[in-house]
């Protein structure tokens, strides 16, 4: 087994076309394991071709990212270029199903909830796609990658809304009515009640590049939901290409860099690095089956 390991990047995304193999290649060489994970059906399968290019430590994900259940400009680093507009797509289970025949398939994802631009329609599609996908991952026996997002929501209904609904409360309500579930909430950025919701029904919990950043409570108090959160239940992710951890901040991210999430985790923890390193990849093989 490695000595770190990044359970969520995208270098299966567009902006890796260049040096992809170099980046991957450079995460291996730093005895760093990586996951990449879909977001739709063609970067699903890419992260699949991805997967097998490389002997050991790569590995995909596959699923409906929340985003996508409707038709939407988005993020030119993911697919195409500027101005692309990407199709609404209905999660279609035997579809997805073939794809986790595969043996580099380690889990569903990322699937969930985004609440940052919505309104009453789409949280309905959301949640159609998101049931879709624990149902199959309860029916193959993978667990989930879990992509959940708070936000500043326009209208519900006609009345303006600031924030108040709890996309953790939300996905831990679903999640409570399927027995067996398993997952991790990747890039976590909710409250300590929040974390300690989701282990109960045994949800892990991951830690990204924010974590490095200054405090900002408004968002989450990282420092008190580390401390809190029991090691056995930590993982770690990049985002990649997203939020690069300090020193890299405002630079692409790679999943080379993971080994500094893990570090701050360890100076939070008041925890030997090693300790949490050899810990965290321990908990990536239990939940994964790695």
């Amino acid at each position: 087994m490695p000595k770190y390991i990044d359970i969520h990047a995208h270098v299966n995304f567009k902006i890796f076309d260049g040096d992809r193999d170099a980046v991957i290649r450079r995460a291996l060489g730093n005895d760093t394991w990586l996951f990449n994970v879909g977001t739709q059906v063609d970067t699903s399968k890419k992260a699949i071709e991805l997967a097998h290019k490389y002997p050991e430590g790569v590995y995909a994900v596959i699923g409906l990212h929340p985003i996508h259940t409707e038709e939407s400009f988005h993020d030119e680093d993911e697919i195409s270029g500027p101005g692309f507009k990407s199709r609404a797509e209905i999660f279609n289970k035997n579809t997805y199903r073939e794809l986790l025949k595969d043996e580099k398939v380690v889990a569903i994802g990322e699937c969930g909830l985004d609440y940052f631009h919505m309104d009453e329609e789409s949280i309905k599609k959301q949640k159609e796609a998101f049931i879709a996908q624990v149902e199959l991952a309860n029916e193959v026996g993978k667990p989930l990658m879990l992509h959940l997002r708070n936000g500043i929501h326009p209208a519900i209904n006609g009345t303006p809304q600031e924030g108040n609904l709890n996309v953790y409360a939300d996905a831990a309500e679903i999640l409570k009515k399927y027995p067996g579930v398993r997952g991790v909430s990747h890039f976590f950025a909710g409250s300590v009640e929040d974390m300690k919701r989701f282990i109960k029904i045994g949800i892990y919990i991951s830690f990204a590049g924010p974590i490095t950043y200054k405090p900002n409570l408004k968002i989450c108090d990282y420092a008190q939901v580390i401390k809190e959160t029991p090691l056995e239940f930590i993982l770690t992710d990049t985002d990649s290409p997203y939020v690069a951890p300090v020193p890299y901040r405002g630079k692409r991210n790679e999943p080379v860099y993971v080994c500094e999430i893990v570090k701050k985790i360890a100076e939070i923890k008041n925890l030997p690095e090693e300790e949490v390193a050899r810990a965290i990849v321990q908990n990536a093989k239990r939940l994964f089956k790695i």
